[in-house]
């Protein structure tokens, strides 16, 4: 499994023949150069409705002729704008073709501006996407909980994405405690310094993991890590 790392929360994740992505916001990320031409994709999982998530998905989707991976309200909501959509919900799995997700709660909120509306979009979720018997654990955007203990119990988790910006989601002391939970050794810190309320000192979110004896994958945009 390849793991890409294309700023904010964006993930390309391919294995199996297969190239996942992941949250998708390209227009407006001030951390990535990537456009949407730039992604052949069999399939698009978003963990929630936020701009910052959504982003550039139907456009992706229907440039790639692939379904949108979401919970019920947010997938119905891609599909009344004409994608291709296959709903899931919190702790329901689904074995796809090379690949298998399952959801997880996450702590947050989730929604989409329509016009001058803001439509509710359920609720959020954490993405636990299995490839070629390794697992990348996407937590969305969440606070920590302490049901990522039972996460960690119920799955060998070989990488995770994890929030550090704080305001919105966990920040570096919370995300500490969530790498621990999870049981997982390889660490990458997302949802931080794309905007300046979310601005964080990653080397030093860094050093205090490897001081948990966990490794911490600082990527810019394009770069990878194989698990």
């Amino acid at each position: 499994m390849k793991v890409t790392f294309y700023g904010h929360s964006c993930f390309l994740v391919e294995g199996n023949h297969k190239s996942i992505l992941i949250d998708p916001f390209l227009k407006g990320n001030s951390q990535t150069s990537a456009s949407t031409e730039d992604f052949k994709v069999d399939a698009i999982i978003l963990s929630h409705g936020h701009e910052d998530h959504f982003g550039d998905c139907l456009q992706i989707a229907s440039e790639n002729q692939c379904p949108i991976i979401a919970t019920f309200e947010l997938a119905m909501y891609c599909q009344s704008q004409g994608a291709n959509v296959h709903p899931m919900h919190i702790g329901g799995s689904f074995q796809f073709e090379g690949f298998k997700v399952k959801l997880t709660q996450a702590f947050h909120g989730s929604s989409v501006k329509h016009g001058d509306q803001m439509i509710y979009t359920g609720m959020p979720a954490g993405i636990l996407l299995t490839m070629n018997d390794h697992t990348f654990y996407h937590a969305g955007d969440t606070g920590l909980f302490g049901d990522m203990k039972l996460i960690g119990e119920l799955n060998e988790i070989d990488l995770a994405a994890l929030p550090i910006g704080d305001n919105f989601t966990m920040g570096p002391e919370d995300a500490l405690i969530a790498a621990k939970w999870l049981q997982v050794n390889r660490v990458i810190p997302i949802h931080y310094n794309t905007f300046p309320i979310i601005e964080q000192d990653v080397n030093k979110f860094a050093k205090k993991l490897d001081d948990q004896g966990m490794k911490c994958h600082i990527l810019n945009s394009g770069e990878q890590v194989e698990i």
